[in-house]
C-alpha cells in the first residue's frame, strides 16, 4: 500500500505509468524473440520466452497491487473505473507478447525467405503503434491538463489519431501477409501454416490493444 501511495503522491497516474514500465519490458523483447524464431534459433526462443513470462508476471503482480490498493475515496481528476480500464488494457499488451512468445516455442523451424521481410515489417508496424500509446501514457498528466482547448488539445488528438493510423496500417500489412501465406500454402506443412497464421493474428493484437488504450485515454480526457 505504501508503494502505491507513493506513486499516487507523485501523480494520479503514477501507478499506470509504473505498470507501463513493466509492460515495456515485455514488449521490447518481441522483436528479438521473433528474429530468433525467423532464424530457426529454438534455444534462444525458449530462453527469451521464459524471460518474457517472468516480465509478464511482474506486470501482473503490479496490476493486482494497484487494483487491490486503489483507494475508493482518493480524489482523482478522472474516474476510478477509467483508470482500471486503462490498467487492464495495458496489461493485455504484456499478456499478448507472452502469448506470441509461447506460440514461437511450439515448433522450431526456419522461416522461408519469401515470408521474412513481410513478417519483420508487420511486427515493426505493430510496435510503432505501441510506441505511440506508450508516449501518450508517459505524458498523460500534461495531456490531461490541456485536454480542453488550444494547441495542446490538438496535440492530444494528434497523438491518439496517430496510433489509430498505425493500427490501420498494421491491419493492411497483416492482410497482405495472410494473403501471401495462402498463396504459398502448398510450400508449407500443415503445422507451419498453422503457426504462421496464428502468429499473424496474435501480432495484430499488439496494435489493436494499443489503439484501444489510446481511445480509453481519449474517453478519459473527454470525461474530465
Amino acid at each position: 500500500m505504501r508503494t502505491i501511495a507513493k506513486l499516487f503522491g507523485r501523480s494520479p497516474f503514477g501507478p499506470l505509468q509504473a505498470h507501463m514500465v513493466k509492460v515495456v519490458t515485455c514488449v521490447e523483447m518481441l522483436s528479438p524473440v521473433l528474429e530468433a524464431f525467423i532464424q530457426g534459433d529454438g534455444k534462444t526462443v525458449l530462453e527469451s520466452a521464459k524471460v518474457i513470462s517472468t516480465a509478464e508476471h511482474a506486470a501482473d503482480i503490479l496490476k493486482a497491487d494497484i487494483r487491490n490498493h486503489l483507494p475508493k475515496s482518493l480524489f482523482l481528476p478522472v474516474d476510478r473505473d477509467n483508470l482500471l480500464d486503462i490498467l487492464a488494457t495495458q496489461d493485455s499488451l504484456a499478456d499478448k507478447v507472452e502469448d506470441v512468445a509461447i506460440l514461437l516455442t511450439l515448433k522450431q523451424m526456419q522461416t522461408p525467405d519469401w515470408l521474412v521481410d513481410d513478417l519483420r515489417a508487420f511486427c515493426a508496424k505493430n510496435l510503432e503503434a505501441f510506441e505511440g500509446v506508450r508516449l501518450i501514457i508517459d505524458q498523460i498528466d500534461e495531456l490531461l491538463e490541456y485536454a480542453f482547448g488550444g494547441a495542446e488539445a490538438e496535440k492530444v488528438k494528434s497523438m491518439i489519431d496517430k496510433v489509430s493510423t498505425l493500427e490501420y496500417e498494421a491491419d493492411l500489412l497483416g492482410h497482405d501477409l495472410l494473403r501471401k501465406l495462402y498463396q504459398h500454402d502448398s510450400d508449407l506443412t500443415y503445422a507451419q501454416f498453422d503457426i504462421y497464421q496464428r502468429l499473424c493474428k496474435e501480432l495484430a493484437q499488439i496494435s489493436n490493444y494499443s489503439e484501444d488504450l489510446a481511445n480509453l485515454v481519449r474517453m478519459t480526457l473527454e470525461r474530465k
